[in-house]
């Protein structure tokens, strides 16, 4: 048996109860959207690659579209984006300003993986192709440092995230676009390691809206509890 609602946990409960309700729904809906754009990015990365234009209309829009470049690597300009893995052994990545042959000016090419040991090109002569090439890969946007990632270091050539803006800057070339492209292609002797992707976009919606449906249920739960009618012990037997 249950006791007459009393005004003040009630008050507190109904608004509380629906305003988790309706958070669970919403990351119900926001699960289904990042399914669907995880789904599309996907898509986007195994298609047919397509001509870079000289300018992005739309960043945003390319982002994991495969694309195709002709240029020629200006190895002089070559970045070390450190802490990269490759089947759990530690290096870093390869990112190097691409001039382009179409007079498009340049672009970044993270052209993939090396070990630490072969950081300096000289332990790795044939990784530094001369004259034109074609590039093909995907468009990532440069998004900045994650949490507690640590600040860049132009001055040593030690970098934890792509910055095509200090990068360029570094180089005395003109500003870019906020993208470059992360590269597939094969070089003679192995190295650097491109054609590294993966949509690795975390989708935990589901988990979030167990979260917020079970601290409802579990408000339910109490608020019945509160009013439930004391057992009287003289019905006892």
């Amino acid at each position: 048996m249950f006791m007459r609602p009393k005004l003040i946990p009630t008050l507190f409960t109904i608004p509380v109860f629906i305003a988790l309700i309706a958070l669970g729904s919403w990351q119900i809906q926001r699960l289904y959207w990042k399914a669907e754009l995880i789904e599309k990015l996907q898509k986007r990365s195994v298609e047919a690659p397509i001509s870079l234009p000289h300018w992005l209309e739309d960043v945003d829009g390319y982002e994991f579209k495969r694309v195709a470049v002709s240029g020629e690597y200006l190895h002089e300009h070559e970045f070390y984006l450190i802490n990269r893995s490759l089947r759990g052994k530690p290096g870093l990545n390869i990112v190097t300003v691409l001039k382009r042959l179409d007079g498009g000016g340049h672009v970044l090419v993270n052209r993939g993986w090396v070990s630490f040991d072969q950081r300096h090109p000289k332990t790795r002569p044939k990784s530094q192709p001369k004259g034109s090439v074609i590039v093909e890969g995907i468009v990532r946007l440069a998004k900045g440092p994650g949490h507690f990632m640590p600040d860049n270091d132009p001055h040593n050539n030690t970098w934890f995230y792509v910055d095509p803006s200090s990068m360029m800057a570094s180089a005395d070339l003109p500003q870019l676009q906020p993208y470059y492209i992360l590269a597939a292609n094969k070089t003679d002797g192995g190295l650097p390691v491109g054609h590294q992707w993966r949509i690795d976009i975390p989708n935990n919606h589901l988990q979030y809206a167990i979260t917020w449906f079970a601290l409802a249920f579990g408000l339910l739960v109490v608020y019945l509890l509160y009013h439930r009618r004391p057992t009287d012990s003289s019905d006892e037997i």
